[in-house]
């Protein structure tokens, strides 16, 4: 069985524009199940950012912050020695790894790379030094990346008027 690690973009640009609560709210009803079967899931660094603001989409992680995003453990620990090395090592600016290794990215790559899960994020690789974008952490790291679409269509999700 596949495992799926959302990235935050899912969740904000879903709510923003293609998922919103108030008019598609099967895609958030999809998630539950997807992660009550461990389908999908994501980080608590995710968690945390989604968080911040006060919103609809804020109250939804909070209601699902013990099931939906998870704490690292053992392996996401040793994980994150990997990941951090890659970054330092791949050319980037040192602002450029400075700032990754402090945001949920760093955390999502590495619970990936630790448990074997597939990474969904709306970001699209970019050949600069400037920022890690997260398919190319993927690449170089032997993990795979799809967008939200991609997840959606490989579980068969439908959502469908009654």
């Amino acid at each position: 069985m596949t495992r799926y690690i959302l990235d935050a973009n899912i969740f904000i640009q879903a709510k923003n524009l293609h998922y919103g609560f108030d008019f598609c709210p099967a895609f958030w009803e999809w998630l539950d199940r997807a992660n009550e079967t461990d389908v999908a899931a994501s980080v608590e660094k995710v968690a945390d950012e989604l968080e911040v603001a006060d919103d609809d989409l804020a109250a939804w992680v909070k209601v699902r912050r013990d099931r939906f995003f998870l704490s690292p453990d053992v392996d996401v620990a040793s994980a994150l020695d990997r990941v951090a090395d890659w970054a330092s090592s791949s050319g980037y600016e040192s602002s450029a790894v400075t700032i990754f290794l402090q945001v949920a990215d760093y955390w999502l790559i590495a619970h990936a790379l630790a448990h074997n899960c597939v990474v969904v994020t709306h970001e699209v690789p970019a050949d600069t030094v400037k920022k890690i974008k997260i398919p190319n952490a993927c690449l170089a790291l032997g993990l795979t990346c799809l967008t939200p679409y991609e997840m959606l269509r490989r579980e068969r999700a439908r959502f469908v008027l009654a």
